[in-house]
């Protein structure tokens, strides 16, 4: 004697118990052979909107086309894990279908274990810089889920799109008084989502995440034209005499940035292997971006070239093996401040504007193409160099002349010579 089950799934709304502004919740019934069990899916609709005969919210509005959708899903993921548990051959209850679908049979994942897994699996591919950004998100994100839900990790399961615009709040109302540094501004508040973002993918791909919580959240970056030095400016810095070594030391590793576009961590990590004859018979720098290990070659300018010949055998270069000398970061910028003033350079001098200057100043102001500038800045899209490099006043007027210059030498008349009516 053949049996048959029968299965079905009913989505409706517990309209008894409406709240005060007379939105109830919305389960998922399944029923198998007259059993029957209900999942709550986390939904509140008001009661006027909910169409009982079709299962389905009223009207066009995109929430609304959200909402249908995610029910569709719903329908679509319980009949499908009905057919996986009824192919392997086992007993199918409504009380397996369930624990299944909320995920009980398996082992609840925690955020923490996230971060752990990523960093672990990144350690060898990400830069030292780029994984010390995600051990900084990931601390922001843990201090956040501290404060916000007194708790010291968080489950997987539980992240939702409120989650994210609460966690976004945290970021822009940061304290930074036990830090010394400045308030986290707007990209820098994206760049921590994206970041977050990109680890919660991993987890979606690892399936420790059934669904991702972005899908509803779009970062909202503000375009910032960058600073960089104009010809006078960069000039100043150029003529500019040092007695004290510390000083004339930044002043050259900053200048040699200036005409290669080359960043302060790729710098410091040049040597003479990286300096090779190219094919015009000139020297030229070859090598690897540190951040994200795109190759790049530039043939050396007049000013880098010098520089490098300066510290060719000095003390400082020959005890580390570089080209040029070290000093670190932090200390490099706090004495660009103390260059700025001997310039009279009102701008907030640091290093990374060398390499804006490279891009605008020293290059496509003077008509080297943005392809061309691009390759030697070691970008692998043609966008990024565009945010860079700012097409200055100068290159326009010289631009605007040449133009002036070609309409005369054409037919089309000047003011004095128009055509007669």
């Amino acid at each position: 004697m053949r049996s048959t089950n029968t299965f079905s799934i009913l989505i409706w709304q517990y309209a008894q118990r409406a709240n005060a502004n007379n939105e109830a919740n919305l389960y998922a019934r399944i029923s198998l052979n007259g059993k029957k069990a209900n999942i709550s899916l986390k939904k509140k609709l008001n009661v006027n909107s909910w169409d009982s005969k079709k299962q389905r919210a009223k009207g066009t509005k995109a929430s609304v086309r959200y909402l249908n959708e995610y029910l569709e899903e719903v329908r679509m993921d319980i009949f499908q894990l009905y057919r996986e548990l009824k192919a392997a051959h086992g007993l199918v209850t409504v009380e397996k279908i369930k624990s299944h679908y909320l995920g009980e049979n398996q082992k609840v994942r925690y955020l923490s274990e996230v971060f752990e897994f990523h960093n672990e699996t990144n350690k060898e591919k990400l830069a030292p810089k780029t994984l010390c950004h995600y051990r900084t998100n990931q601390k922001y994100v843990l201090e956040f889920i501290k404060e916000q839900y007194n708790k010291n990790d968080y489950p997987l399961h539980e992240l939702d799109y409120p989650f994210l615009l609460r966690l976004e709040s945290f970021l822009r109302a940061y304290d930074p008084k036990k830090h010394y540094r400045k308030s986290i501004a707007n990209n820098a508040v994206m760049k921590h989502i994206q970041r977050f973002r990109k680890q919660i993918k991993l987890a979606v791909e690892l399936d420790w995440l059934k669904d991702d919580p972005f899908k509803k959240f779009t970062p909202k970056m503000e375009k910032r034209q960058r600073e960089f030095l104009t010809e006078e400016e960069l000039k100043s810095i150029v003529h500019l005499e040092i007695a004290c070594e510390r000083l004339e030391i930044v002043k050259d590793l900053f200048l040699f940035s200036c005409y290669t576009g080359i960043p302060y961590g790729d710098i410091i990590q040049l040597t003479h292997k990286n300096l090779v004859i190219g094919i015009d018979g000139n020297k030229w720098i070859t090598a690897k971006r540190n951040k994200n290990g795109v190759p790049y070659e530039l043939p050396l300018l007049d000013v880098p070239l010098s520089l490098v010949n300066k510290y060719f055998g000095h003390a400082r270069t020959k005890a580390t093996g570089t080209l040029l000398p070290k000093i670190s970061n932090q200390k490099l910028n706090s004495y660009l401040k103390e260059i700025a003033d001997l310039c009279k350079i009102k701008k907030n001098l640091t290093f990374h504007m060398a390499r804006h200057t490279f891009a605008t100043t020293v290059t496509l102001s003077n008509g080297v193409p943005i392809e061309t500038v691009s390759k030697m800045l070691g970008h692998t899209k043609l966008a990024t160099t565009q945010i860079y490099a700012r097409v200055i006043e100068k290159k326009v007027s010289n631009d605007m002349q040449l133009l002036r210059s070609k309409l005369k030498k054409s037919k089309y008349p000047t003011k004095k010579e128009a055509r007669p009516k």
